[in-house]
């Protein structure tokens, strides 16, 4: 259930125009994406952006995306490219973030940037989304909204079942199509992978001319790379061929489960049923959730990346 100062708003135009007025006001909304649900608060604004980092429990070293209604408002905050311009004509509005060097006048918090001098930005595809982003007026920086470290949401009700009154508003859009985070490219220099995501390692090179070079070392250059990250409450055990006693299955393809991502092996369909399925899964307080193996392919590629970094060492 929502806490007493935690409003659920319907994605109509009053809900939008109430939801806008509290980013505004430096308050912290939860609102869909394609991918999962963000917690947004106005980027420019520290102590807004601070209560992002209070409210999940997120380490102020990983830095944030901020979202924004079309290009020319990112062109405003970052150093823009003709290869950017091409990507994003190749991918925006959609499940990708470009992390560009900052241009030295953009009013974004330091908080947001984790002190560095890129920003990590996209242009969500929901047009739920786009239409907050309006309707605020000003850039939204917004991680997943969930406890830091725990599964993403994909709905209205994981938001509040996972920040409760720690949230001002939740705007209710419905499940989300895509399911994982976005792909996060950077382009400060040579184009580099620094999250799989939404969108594909092969799409990204179609429109590169090149394979993105793979991310080095263990320095936190965008979000979503702790080791451990997206878990449940259970433990869990990857690549399971066979299920042990007492699991929670969740499985992919041809098998027996509890649940699973797609009986029939379509890895768009898993990706989209991932969050929620764990969610459903660890709400029966197994102690192990056990996964049929993900071809890491395609978006397997980052089905299996949230999946390891749930089953890390915590």
């Amino acid at each position: 259930m929502a806490g007493p100062c935690t409003q659920i708003l319907s994605a109509d135009e009053a809900g939008l125009a109430t939801a806008g007025r509290m980013l505004r006001d430096g308050q912290l909304v939860g609102f869909p994406t394609e991918t999962v649900y963000g917690l947004g608060a106005d980027a420019g604004n520290d102590r807004a952006v601070a209560s992002i980092f209070d409210a999940k429990g997120r380490p102020r070293f990983n830095p944030l995306i901020v979202h924004l209604p079309d290009i020319d408002a990112v062109r405003a905050l970052v150093q823009w490219t003709d290869l950017a311009q091409a990507v994003a004509e190749a991918f925006w509005p959609g499940p990708l973030t470009l992390v560009l060097p900052m241009r030295p006048e953009a009013r974004i918090s330091k908080l947001a940037t984790a002190g560095l001098d890129t920003l990590a930005v996209r242009i969500p595809a929901a047009p739920v989304a786009r239409d907050l982003l309006r309707a605020a007026g000003c850039p939204v920086a917004a991680p997943s909204a969930n406890p830091s470290g725990k599964m993403s949401p994909t709905s209205a009700e994981h938001v509040v079942r996972g920040l409760g009154r720690k949230v001002a508003a939740v705007l209710d859009g419905g499940r989300c199509a895509v399911g994982v985070e976005s792909t996060i490219l950077g382009l400060a220099g040579r184009p580099t992978l620094l999250r799989p995501g939404g969108i594909t390692e092969d799409a990204l090179a179609q429109v590169l001319g090149r394979r993105p070079a793979a991310r080095k070392g263990e320095s936190i250059s965008a979000p979503g790379q702790l080791r451990s990250h997206y878990a449940p409450g259970a433990r869990v055990r990857l690549n399971a061929a066979d299920w042990n006693a007492g699991e929670a299955r969740l499985g992919f393809g041809e098998v027996e489960s509890d649940l699973n991502l797609s009986p029939g092996g379509d890895l768009t369909e898993a990706a989209a049923n991932l969050f929620e399925y764990l969610h459903r899964l660890d709400a029966e307080n197994p102690d192990v959730i056990a996964v049929s193996p993900i071809p890491h392919l395609g978006l397997g590629v980052a089905i299996n990346d949230r999946l390891s970094r749930a089953a890390a060492d915590r």
